[in-house]
């Protein structure tokens, strides 16, 4: 966080033109596609599995479908939105290549972001201590983590080529400043990472 900011919700409310529709998964209190409809007239919808993320969400304005990623989205039609946001909700899926599969069907292009688990902050932390890393992006101690699967930018980069995944942007994030993503530095250097990417 940079001044109660998240950098995501920032970077991604740039990235999106006015007036595209948008696909939320995973919207939380639906607060960043809140402020898409109210500031770019974007064509909204999310999907929240959390009921009282939600009733949060519906109370902010935002239309949202309660539901279970995992369980895929076949309700959506190929390319029905111009956009589908997947924020820092990748790593904490059951069948995540699932999830990416249906997302590139559904969204011309596609934003995703996730924490990257070979930062060094966590894995000097984790060498220190012994201990699983508790990180401001990873605020979570080992038995009540949401986080599942814990992968690297180096696994993200691997996922994309052997699925000739067209990545338009990256941006890597350390301690919320945010910066064009720079490999192979950024295996290590970045805390969190976002990319743009083109179904």
């Amino acid at each position: 966080m940079n001044n109660g900011k998240r950098w995501d919700h920032n970077l991604i409310y740039d990235l999106i033109e006015a007036n595209s529709s948008v696909l939320d998964l995973g919207c939380g209190n639906g607060e960043l596609l809140a402020k898409l409809i109210n500031k770019k007239a974007i064509n909204g919808q999310a999907v929240e599995a959390n009921p009282d993320y939600v009733a949060e969400a519906v109370s902010n304005g935002v239309a949202v479908y309660q539901k279970n990623l995992d369980l895929g989205l076949a309700e959506f039609k190929n390319k029905s939105y111009d956009y589908v946001i997947l924020e820092k909700t990748l790593q904490q899926l059951q069948r995540p290549l699932l999830v990416l599969k249906e997302i590139l069907r559904i969204g011309n292009k596609i934003i995703v972001s996730f924490p990257n688990f070979n930062y060094k902050g966590i894995i000097g932390q984790l060498l220190q201590t012994g201990r699983m890393p508790v990180i401001s992006s990873l605020p979570y101690k080992w038995h009540n983590t949401p986080n599942i699967h814990l992968f690297t930018l180096a696994d993200f980069m691997d996922w994309a080529g052997e699925n000739d995944i067209e990545i338009n942007k990256g941006y890597a994030a350390e301690n919320s400043e945010v910066r064009p993503l720079k490999m192979p530095e950024d295996n290590t250097e970045a805390e969190e990472l976002l990319f743009v990417l083109k179904s």
